[in-house]
């Protein structure tokens, strides 16, 4: 069975890319982030869903992301709410978090070295999204080739690593309805940008609009 690492944030896109690696036939490690984010309690979403769709191993790694700032996530500034689709499509948001899925894709390479894996896994989507400049294909792209000049492993020729990016060009109904047919756990995973204290989602910001969008077009209800 071959090995693969998988970006796990404990939300909805990411665990059906989990459970599309996992029908895939991988060994599923699974790699989450504590990098500072005001929805911290998504970690505990992530290790639910790494429990439940059978991942070989879930680390959470300690990153200080919020030692820069810059982000409605990481440091002191308003999450958006009531946002219309428009206004999602137009620019990007004060949610984005500088170069993060650069960071996690760097993490993810390091430890599909060490496993001798040539498959990363990451759940970024690039239409309905809000803007995030790392969750384009061309970005995924060329993540790839750097990947494969950047390590001993692919020098040498033992790996030649793919990042899989397959809800890419997915719409939020059809990634529920996916990760519907594949057996995720909706219930399990976490969205919101801005939960309350006790970890309810906000139900208002970007993250939930669009998961609410994304349950009421295909038809399933969202436990």
């Amino acid at each position: 069975m071959n090995k693969a690492v998988c970006l796990l944030s404990g939300g909805l896109d990411s665990a059906t890319c989990l459970a599309v690696a996992r029908k895939e036939g991988y060994e599923c490690f699974a790699l989450s982030f504590d990098y500072g984010q005001r929805h911290k309690i998504e970690l505990e979403a992530a290790a639910r869903v790494a429990a439940a769709l059978g991942a070989k191993r879930h680390v959470i790694t300690k990153i200080s992301l919020d030692a820069f700032g810059g982000s409605a996530l990481t440091a002191d500034i308003a999450v958006p709410k009531q946002r219309t689709l428009e206004d999602m499509g137009q620019g990007i948001p004060v949610t984005y978090v500088p170069a993060r899925n650069t960071i996690f894709l760097s993490f993810a390479l390091a430890w599909a070295e060490v496993l001798e894996s040539s498959d990363i896994f990451v759940g970024v989507n690039a239409l309905d999204y809000s803007g995030y400049p790392d969750c384009r294909p061309e970005f995924i792209e060329a993540y790839q080739r750097m990947a494969n000049l950047a390590t001993k492993a692919g020098v040498e020729g033992r790996t030649n690593l793919k990042i899989h990016a397959p809800l890419i060009q997915l719409s939020k109904s059809q990634i529920v309805k996916l990760g519907s047919e594949l057996g995720v756990p909706f219930g399990l995973t976490h969205s919101c940008y801005d939960p309350q204290p006790g970890g309810r989602a906000c139900g208002q910001c970007d993250a939930c609009l669009l998961r609410r969008k994304g349950f009421e077009e295909a038809g399933i209800e969202d436990r």
